[in-house]
């Protein structure tokens, strides 16, 4: 092996490792918060869209949150038997989940409006910086779905490079 290719594995080269431990610090930073809610970190995600689009079936909320049902469906039903979601299968197709707010679910958004604002005061954040950031990475993860696609139910499809066909975590399907 070269100078060039060990230079290559040094982690401090890698553009994935700070990507993946400022993911891992804010989902820690937000633990206190969302706990106070009575939520996980994916729990808070699946509310902030169906608090935006209520009524959202499996597949519509993985294709918004980049993940699959079976990586969903648990969280949901976790949201269910906290009382903040009802799913229910839709009348013209049973085969799909839809997940409704309850009133609790609603009235969740009005406690977790100040979650935002704050994490960033308490990890010292300036607004202006985390702008730049997210429009910085916005393009990075396009280009990533991009390349590795997956269905509006979060299962793999062909890559547009390779032509092969990706895993997910669990690579199994549950509605």
């Amino acid at each position: 092996m070269t100078d060039d290719e060990r230079e290559i594995l040094r982690l401090d080269n890698q553009i994935c490792f700070p990507l993946y431990a400022a993911a891992r610090l804010t989902v820690q930073a937000y633990r206190p918060l969302l706990g106070e809610l009575g939520l996980t970190y994916p729990q808070y995600l699946v509310l902030m869209v169906l608090w935006e689009h209520d009524g959202l079936s499996v597949g519509d909320l993985g294709a918004r949150l980049h993940l699959n049902s079976a990586t969903l469906t648990p969280v949901l039903k976790r949201l269910q038997r906290q009382g903040l979601v009802r799913r229910q299968r839709r009348p013209s197709d049973d085969r799909t989940v839809e997940n409704w707010l309850t009133d609790a679910g609603r009235a969740l958004q009005e406690r977790a409006v100040s979650v935002p604002t704050r994490l960033i005061c308490n990890a010292a954040l300036e607004m202006d910086e985390l702008i730049a950031l997210k429009n910085a990475l916005q393009p990075v993860l396009d280009k990533l779905l991009a390349h590795v696609r997956v269905d509006a139910g979060g299962e793999p499809v062909e890559s547009i490079e390779t032509g092969e066909t990706s895993l997910d975590q669990t690579g199994d399907r549950d509605l």
